[in-house]
């Protein structure tokens, strides 16, 4: 079947070379007195954006319908996502935390025995940051997604590589977010756009970019981070780059909930039509407990559009890949399993075959399919867990009596954030949220792009020893006129 999206429009004539000089040299230039900006005045260019991309919507959405296939409700919630975490970040901002500053006065009788020097230490922007935009998330990962709004909340220029995946979207809403910048007063070069493969990787080869971030597939995250390391002065690179979600059930809780879990399980591996990065790829079910049944019996949605032709070509080629896996039988499967739109599509296998071959059987396949897996016992569980790779989430459905430390503690260290009772699709933006993990997962194992730490990427920490009041940045003064949250000798400052 051909394609039922229709081609796009617009195309975006690449970056060339000189047109990317000039957008690195603005970006450098605009470095220092974005830097510069009080947190207020920061926050205040994160609002006129999210300000700016309400009042577009209406040409927004439809930009991005036309463009990708997701349907108008998604597409507004985003949006709304997207503008809720500027917001969001202005506030992280205003408040002054984020600095974490962390001051200790000299000290003549530190017990370490040397006197303590006069020490200040708060955080400040790496400088111009190349993101690199994702396809499944047109608005919340994409030109003013996460990592824009996390870069320029540090107070970072920006420059953004669009996604060949909606083109038209990216070139309109870089010219909402450009003219509400240059409404707000940013400097100039604050953020811009650019397109094209080679342009992308010239801009992280370059000396002035000092970090990356990229949210897209395990080839294309590698490439790019083995750039950003092997530059003269390599820089952290902000991949995220796969992840199959592994979800344990417990006997005790398929026992007092198999229909629920079953039902939960379907909407949520084919939610988006299995294209979320936290999509729940592996079930794993007690063999006794009839939830292979119910999921043979289970009614699948309909099939739906994949982002894109390249999106639908990569999907089934991995999922013919999977059903010639000996290891690997059909459970259940809708009308046309590899036709565009693709109908889903259930595997089985089981717990001896997944120790045996765990590599080929945990294998991504970015759309709505995923493998359901057979135990035997509990005690399984905990060796299956360690079968898997660095993972953006874990799931666990269970009862407060299960006796399940083992798998609690493995899967803490396999993956980002671990779900307990819940499903993994749909990740809230607020301050505790950690949406990073392992590699593969990501490339950083200690950050997140989701949530208020996501600022974190984009900063380092400098010390101040010695220093007049005078020559301090603001929140290290003694008087601290923004009244930013310290540490002063060990004391939350009151």
């Amino acid at each position: 079947m051909t394609s039922i999206a229709p081609a796009s429009a617009v195309v975006l004539p690449h970056t060339t070379d000189a047109e990317l000089e000039q957008l690195l040299t603005a970006a450098q230039t605009a470095a220092a007195p974005l830097a510069a900006l009080r947190p207020g005045g920061r926050a205040a260019l994160l609002d006129a954006v999210a300000d700016a991309m309400d009042a577009a919507a209406d040409r927004l959405v439809p930009e991005a319908q036309r463009e990708t296939n997701l349907p108008e409700a998604r597409l507004r919630g985003e949006l709304k996502r997207t503008t809720f975490q500027l917001r969001l970040f202005g506030e992280l901002l205003r408040d002054g935390g984020y600095l974490d500053v962390r001051i200790d006065h000299a000290d003549p009788e530190w017990p370490m025995g040397a006197p303590r020097p006069d020490l200040r230490r708060l955080r400040v922007p790496l400088g111009p940051v190349v993101v690199f935009a994702a396809s499944n998330f047109p608005f919340a990962f994409s030109v003013a997604g996460g990592d824009t709004a996390s870069a320029l909340a540090a107070g970072n220029p920006v420059l953004l590589k669009a996604h060949y995946g909606h083109p038209g979207l990216s070139r309109l809403t870089a010219e909402v977010v450009s003219s509400a910048l240059r409404k707000a007063g940013a400097p100039d070069g604050t953020f811009a756009l650019i397109a094209g493969t080679a342009a992308g990787a010239a801009a992280l080869r370059d000396q002035r970019i000092k970090a990356g971030a990229f949210t897209g597939s395990i080839p294309g995250g590698r490439a790019l981070f083995d750039i950003a390391s092997s530059r003269p002065e390599p820089i952290p690179f902000y991949g995220e780059l796969g992840s199959n979600n592994p979800a344990f059930v417990t006997e005790a809780a398929a026992n007092e909930r198999g229909a629920e879990i079953a039902q939960g399980f379907v909407s949520s591996f084919t939610m988006g039509a299995g294209q979320f990065c936290t999509k729940p790829g592996t079930l794993f079910v007690p063999s006794r407990s009839g939830l292979v049944e119910a999921l043979r019996d289970a009614v699948l949605p309909p099939a739906a559009p994949l982002l894109n032709d390249r999106i639908q070509s990569g999907y089934t080629d991995v999922l013919q890949d999977l059903q010639s896996n000996p290891r690997l039988t059909t459970l259940a499967q809708g009308t046309g399993p590899l036709d565009n739109p693709p109908a889903p599509t259930l595997l089985h296998t089981t717990a001896a075959d997944m120790f045996a071959d765990p590599h080929a059987l945990q294998t991504e396949c970015f759309g709505p399919t995923a493998v359901v897996v057979t135990y035997d016992d509990e005690s399984q569980l905990a060796g299956l867990a360690e079968t898997f790779e660095g993972q953006l989430t874990a799931t666990i459905h269970g009862t407060d009596s299960c006796q399940i430390a083992a798998l609690v503690e493995v899967l803490a260290r396999k993956a980002g954030r671990v779900v307990w009772n819940q499903w993994p699709t749909g990740v809230s933006v607020t301050y505790a949220q950690q949406h990073g993990g392992p590699y593969p997962a990501t490339t950083a194992i200690g950050s997140t792009s989701v949530g208020t730490a996501a600022i974190e990427r984009f900063l380092r920490p400098v010390a101040y020893q010695g220093f007049p009041q005078h020559l301090l940045p603001e929140a290290l003064r003694e008087d601290n006129p923004g009244g930013v949250p310290r540490l002063v000798d060990g004391q939350r400052e009151q």
